[in-house]
């Protein structure tokens, strides 16, 4: 079993509301804790983003939960209503990911006893926000996320599993019913990887000049993404398409297995060059032999097919996959631009910082 980033601070804040709360004398401590598990965020920026949703949050549910217990007192339906109210209110404001928590919030006020409801409401309110504070301060103090490591490392390892079967794929060695499963895996595996980005993204530096070379990274890890995203559409066209291509001319199809050896190795590079296991200059070869692979491979499909050396229906079937490998060349050669201008220029604000796995 392994332990992330989130769940240790979950803990982290669990803990933390505890014992402020106890310190304090707030009973019962375990509303602090409860507020704290829906308040940890993945990330510093969001957790500054959210703080101030979810204390106008709390204070909404907070004031209506006290004016309906006052006005109705504290039967069940009174609750129902009032937890109604509060996500059509929080909907109404845009603030859907604090919900929870407001909810919370308004169910342990409202089933505070009778007789001195207001100081018991008070007190619970504050046992939120303990909670609420508690999740801040780990957010912001405690194990800081490595999105730009685990982005990078989920790229890469997605990568490092379509080269394999489109390799198989092009040489007709691959096995389809285990094909299937891993195109599966893989396209859940963008899912995640576009969340992280997301994530990466929202990540913000501590001081201004750090800003822009820090958007420099997002804008090369943006294209790391869609040129995987890309070389993923071709696995998906090759196993789509592979009896087309079987039918193929020999000509045509080892050439394309050649391109598509050529480029996988250029992607190869390019993303060990950000690791600095390569040197800048060491794809410059390797561009100008996908440039003019590119501009052949579409001479020779368009010579076959004027040739009548492919039968139509083949030609207009296969013609996609030709489509998405100049595609996939193109995107190579602009994440390679990019990573070429990444150590270009502000070679001192970014420095690269990925480690091993964790």
């Amino acid at each position: 079993m392994r332990l992330g980033a989130r769940i240790l601070k979950t803990g982290l804040a669990i803990t933390l509301a505890l014992y402020v709360a106890t310190w304090l004398g707030f009973e019962p401590a375990v509303y602090a804790a409860m507020a704290a598990v829906f308040a940890v965020q993945p990330s510093v920026y969001r957790s500054f983003m959210t703080i101030l949703d979810q204390v106008q949050a709390n204070v909404i549910s907070a004031v209506l939960a006290v004016v309906f217990v006052l006005s109705f007192g504290h039967e069940p339906f009174v609750v129902g209503v009032v937890v109604v109210l509060v996500i059509a209110i929080n909907l109404k404001l845009g603030k859907e990911a604090i919900i929870p928590l407001a909810v919370v919030t308004a169910i342990i006020i409202m089933e505070a006893p009778s007789e001195n409801f207001i100081e018991f409401a008070a007190s619970r309110f504050l046992l939120v926000m303990i909670g609420v504070g508690a999740s801040f301060l780990v957010n912001l103090v405690f194990l800081p996320p490595k999105h730009e490591n685990h982005l990078y490392h989920k790229i890469s390892d997605a990568n490092e599993e379509i080269i394999q079967w489109i390799r198989l794929l092009t040489r007709h060695e691959a096995e389809y019913n285990t094909l299937k499963r891993d195109l599966k895996k893989l396209k859940d595996a963008m899912v995640k990887m576009d969340n992280i980005f997301l994530l990466y993204k929202d990540e913000r530096t501590y001081f201004p000049k750090n800003e822009y070379p820090r958007m420099r990274k997002v804008v090369l890890f943006r294209q790391m993404l869609y040129t995987s995203k890309k070389s993923l559409r071709i696995l998906r066209s090759l196993s789509r398409h592979e009896n087309n291509m079987q039918r193929m001319p020999d000509e045509l199809q080892d050439f394309i297995r050649l391109q598509l050896d050529d480029l996988m190795n250029y992607h190869e590079r390019i993303m060990l060059k950000y690791m600095g296991k390569v040197r800048p200059q060491t794809t410059d070869d390797l561009y100008e032999e996908v440039e003019i692979g590119k501009r052949q491979l579409t001479d020779l499909f368009f010579k076959l097919h004027e040739d009548k050396e492919m039968d139509r229906d083949d030609w207009i079937h296969f013609f996609p996959v030709v489509a998405l490998v100049v595609e996939y060349s193109e995107e190579l050669e602009h994440l390679d631009k990019l990573m070429d201008s990444f150590f270009k220029y502000h070679k001192d604000d970014n420095e690269v910082k990925i480690s091993e796995r964790d």
